[in-house]
Order: C-alpha cells, then structure tokens, then sequence
C-alpha cells in the first residue's frame, strides 16, 4: 500500500510538472506542434525537470527538448 501511495504521489509531480512546462513553452514560443505534445506526454519527471531547467536560456523550443536529464 505505501509502494502505491509513492508511486501515486511521484505520478501526480510528473503530471504537475509537465502541465507547468507545457504552459510556459505555450507562453514563450506559442502553440506546441503534436510532436512537442506527445514528447511532454511520455517523459518522466527527470526529463521535465532537465526541459523546465533549459528553458531559461533557450532560444527555441527545439533547443529546449535537446537537453537530457543528468544521470544522478
């Protein structure tokens, strides 16, 4: 039950997470492309983090989702 509960959780960040990044990539560079959609669609929370960590000095949306999570 507590392995569900966890899983339940870090599921509802990654769902959080994705819904923020793709607001503020709509923001920044318009409306996605359905590639950039279904790209924020299958990541985990790794790989949103390292996109939501991009962001910042990207110059395009294609310089945001070049970037890969840092293997900890």
């Amino acid at each position: 039950m507590q392995q569900g509960l966890k899983k339940g959780r870090e599921e509802g960040r990654a769902e959080g997470a994705i819904a923020l990044l793709e607001r503020q990539l709509t923001k920044r560079f318009g409306p996605l492309p359905k590639t950039a959609q279904a790209k924020l669609a299958k990541a985990n929370l790794a790989q949103v983090e390292a996109w939501s960590d991009a962001l910042g000095a990207a110059q395009s949306l294609k310089q945001v989702f070049l970037v890969r999570p840092v293997d900890s």
